[in-house]
């Protein structure tokens, strides 16, 4: 029997806007199995972002449950949330968010920092996992002497240094043109491959068309969820 890393069961989340309530998710209810590779796509304000922000721990639900890897965080603390965001999710993000003054090497260590990995550990990690994403002879370069698709390879190596036992991409290839979009995406049908779950928002179908599994949402609300027959790679 498949076993479930993620379940969200009427998830609800409300801002308010001045005087207005917005409601960004309406009741949402999904579930997500370990190996599993998903997109997650939608119009700007169908809530696709939002979701994403409470599966990558980042923020809360308004009502409803969400359990991640057997373990109910819908109601944590923020130090709770940031533990488990550190050890249970990798995040890469479209902006890279890498430190400009570090090299590659120290930039993919920083999550093991936090995590307490003695030094030697820390570089033996971060050096195995640039190898696997084709930056073995790019270690010691800061961002400012990487090309964008090289420095989205770092950002993935850092997301998948403490083994996560989920990978939220959020519009990973919405800065890069398509020859090296398309580099990226061979990089995560791979990691995909090695049996990680991966969990992607996008809007862009020949992006998405990767995935395994897409769910696209509409004013808050799942309006479809297909397996796709046929992902590229």
């Amino acid at each position: 029997m498949k076993e479930k890393i993620i379940e969200i069961e009427n998830i609800v989340k409300n801002y308010r806007v001045g005087t207005q309530v917005v409601r960004a998710l309406r009741s949402v209810s999904i579930d997500i199995y370990k190996g599993e590779y998903v997109a997650i796509m939608g119009a700007s304000g169908s809530g696709k972002s939002t979701l994403m922000n409470i599966l990558g721990c980042l923020d809360t639900p308004t009502s409803g449950k969400y359990v991640l890897n057997g373990k109910d965080v819908s109601r944590l603390t923020d130090d709770s949330l940031a533990e488990i965001r550190n050890s249970e999710i990798g995040f890469v993000f479209q902006v890279f968010n890498l430190l400009p003054r570090n090299t590659a090497l120290e930039n993919v260590m920083l999550p093991l920092v936090y995590a307490g990995v003695k030094k030697a550990e820390r570089k033996e990690m971060a050096e195995k996992t640039l190898h696997e994403v084709g930056l073995a002879d790019r270690m010691e370069h800061r961002p400012n002497e990487l090309s964008g698709g090289q420095r989205q390879r770092v950002a993935i190596a850092r997301a998948l240094i403490n083994k996560p036992a989920l990978l939220l991409a959020d519009e990973p290839t919405g800065n890069l043109d398509s020859k090296i979009s398309e580099e990226i995406m061979k990089l995560f049908a791979d990691i995909h491959r090695k049996g990680n779950t991966l969990v992607m928002v996008t809007h862009e179908e020949d992006i998405a068309r990767h995935a395994h599994r897409i769910i696209r949402l509409k004013d808050g609300e799942v309006e479809s969820d297909i397996i796709n027959e046929n992902p590229v790679y």
